[in-house]
């Protein structure tokens, strides 16, 4: 099944974002939407399965297969929110 074959990076981060990105089976881009970027609702249908508040935030055009995702730093992962002390603590660990 070409869903077990999505492979997912380690997560990095800058002072505002959190991110990762997701790289499909090249089979998998026929299904996909051209030119656009894709919603929760498209990605999730296409097997990509992580928490919430990932946001499909730019197409890599040369690697349309593979996927570039971020979110804000302090998302609380099962709500999808911002939550303020989780954004403190992630900024305190980046000093």
């Amino acid at each position: 099944m070409l869903h077990d074959d999505i492979e997912y990076s380690e997560k990095y981060c800058d002072c505002k974002y959190e991110y990762r990105h997701v790289i499909l089976p090249r089979e998998m881009v026929k299904q996909m939407p051209r030119g656009k970027l894709l919603s929760d609702e498209e990605w999730r249908r296409l097997g990509v399965q992580q928490s919430r508040g990932w946001v499909h935030y730019e197409i890599h055009t040369p690697e349309p297969h593979i996927l570039l995702f971020r979110r804000k730093l302090g998302t609380d992962p099962k709500t999808g929110k911002v939550d303020l002390e989780l954004r403190r603590a992630a900024l305190s660990k980046q000093t």
